[in-house]
């Protein structure tokens, strides 16, 4: 295949040059993940205002995650091909407009909607801000600079909540937790048009596989729709879960064979093979199981089952997130200093599996100290694993390969993420519908006593029922914390089984039998084809 490569060399950009450029994309990514969490703190009121139920709060959340999961690929193979600079661009209006259309929504139902389109834009900031920072950095150097990427993950992730939490409470309204992202997103944009330059490579003969990322994308909507409703509107053993199970798998097997015979496959299987990367990937979907599925929860616990505000809820989320914060800065300076990887991620997974284990006590009257120190504990594992997960991968493949390399990592952790969310989701309402049926009939007050309100919408509830809402949600969150707990050790299996690799000095990967032999003992992806 013929590249003509535009611009300027990554490799040759100075210091200077690559903080002028990390500066908007770090800040591209905080207007993705601060809208994120915003909303996560937020999301009680706002179903709770809409009258949702506990499955639509789970499906705002899994319909981006959703998207997002879907697109990521995509956008990773673009930016193998085209303009990473435009892409990102082009990613940030999608979200941005995404947010707004989310703020007018006037049903659970149009915000769900919205949300999966909104998706679609976060799918590219994600898999393009790990691309960009990629053909810039050398993997030995980017662990002191994968600790600014973690500060600023941090800040979003601890000012995300506490501005939901404000936004709410004041006289604003929900609606603004999304408007508040556009002009942040306007910058960015500003910013990454002046410092931005990145080589471009233009192939004429190149196919984007669309067809595979829309089976992957439809198989795995069809799995967690079953998931969401099974047990509950239809048994376990029943024609519509034989069909919708059958479905889905059938669309998954295609989506696979589609993958393994086209020339541009959206997951690059001769990749994924490699053991390396393989165990990464694992790692990855457990992490992003048990951190998406479980973490997404915990505002609703603080508000539903504590019966704090908004913003109180989102000050009690900063432990995690000041585990985050810390862990990925020293961690990615050591890395840099020390040139090892595998010790940092494996540590960074045993520590998430302690702080998930601590977390499965949760009731609605534990001590918040130690919902605190349980919750730094899985945010110092998600500082040390997840973003490193990443960098393992990068350092195995050669430049041309990276949007492709990290996408599909990033693909399989936001879809660890959304299978994550539906199934706990899914777990807890079953636990708290039940439990809710049985307190009430146990207390003697009637069935139908909600008034046909959400019992998210605790303020519409009368008094006498509002208790028994509140410690049916704070004693389920524990049961679900003990499953994120369960399948973070896989994780942790991966992480000891991957090979320990020698970060590599230079940009691209070079064809010496010696660097290859360091990094790993299969041939170069890139170097074989």
């Amino acid at each position: 295949m013929s590249a003509t490569t535009v611009g300027t060399r990554p490799g040759a950009m100075s210091h200077r040059q690559i903080m002028e450029a990390l500066s908007g994309l770090l800040l591209v990514l905080f207007v993705a993940m601060a809208s994120s969490t915003i909303v996560s703190t937020a999301l009680p009121k706002i179903i709770g205002a809409l009258d949702g139920s506990q499955t639509q709060y789970t499906w705002v959340v899994t319909a981006t995650l959703l998207t997002a999961t879907a697109s990521t690929p995509i956008w990773g193979k673009l930016a193998d091909l085209y303009s990473k600079k435009l892409l990102v661009q082009i990613s940030i209006v999608v979200f941005v407009l995404g947010s707004i259309v989310a703020g007018f929504s006037q049903t659970a139902g149009q915000l769900i909607a919205a949300r999966a389109f909104q998706g679609l834009g976060m799918g590219g900031v994600q898999a393009l801000v790990q691309v960009a920072i990629a053909a810039m950095i050398p993997p030995r150097e980017r662990g002191r600079y994968n600790g600014y990427l973690g500060g600023v993950m941090a800040l979003a992730t601890v000012g995300g909540p506490l501005l939901g939490g404000l936004i709410v409470d004041s006289s604003l309204g929900w609606r603004w937790c999304f408007f508040i992202g556009a002009p942040i997103a306007v910058i960015a944009l500003v910013v990454l048009q002046k410092t931005l330059n990145l080589e471009v490579i233009r192939r004429a003969d190149v196919k984007i596989d669309y067809l595979g990322a829309g089976l992957i994308a439809a198989g795995v909507s069809t799995l967690l729709v079953w998931v969401s409703f099974v047990d509950s509107s239809f048994a376990w053993i029943s024609w519509p879960t034989a069909v919708m199970v059958g479905a889905g798998l059938v669309l998954l097997a295609a989506a696979i064979w589609v993958e393994s015979r086209v020339a541009e496959p959206v997951v690059p299987l001769d990749i994924v093979k490699r053991r390396g990367t393989a165990l990464a990937i694992i790692a990855s979907l457990a992490v992003g199981m048990a951190m998406f599925g479980g973490a997404v929860f915990l505002g609703q616990y603080f508000q539903i089952g504590r019966g704090y505000s908004p913003t109180e809820a989102g000050l009690l989320t900063i432990p995690m997130m000041a585990g985050i914060l810390v862990s990925s800065t020293v961690s990615g300076r050591m890395i840099t200093k020390s040139g090892r990887l595998k010790p940092y991620i494996v540590a960074g997974t045993v520590v998430l599996v302690a702080g998930f284990a601590m977390l499965s006590f949760l009731d609605h009257e534990t001590p918040l100290w130690y919902v605190g120190v349980a919750m730094a504990l899985v945010g110092a594992g998600v500082g040390m694993s997840m973003q490193n997960l990443v960098l393992s991968v990068q350092n195995t493949v050669s430049l041309k390969d990276i949007g492709a390399a990290s996408s599909t990592v990033a693909f399989f952790r936001s879809l660890g993420g959304t299978i994550g969310v539906s199934v706990l989701g899914a777990v807890l309402a079953r636990r708290v519908g039940d439990q809710i049926t049985t307190d009430l009939a146990n207390a003697g007050v009637p069935a139908g006593s909600t008034g046909g309100s959400s019992t998210l919408n605790l303020a519409a509830l009368p008094d006498s029922i509002q208790h028994i809402v509140r410690a049916a949600y704070g004693d389920a969150t524990g049961h679900i914390f003990l499953i994120s707990a369960a399948i973070a050790v896989v994780g942790v299996v991966a992480a000891v089984l991957m090979r320990p690799a020698a970060l590599r000095s230079t940009v691209d990967a070079t064809p010496a039998p010696a660097a290859v032999a360091a990094d790993e003992p299969e041939p170069t992806p890139a170097l074989s084809r």
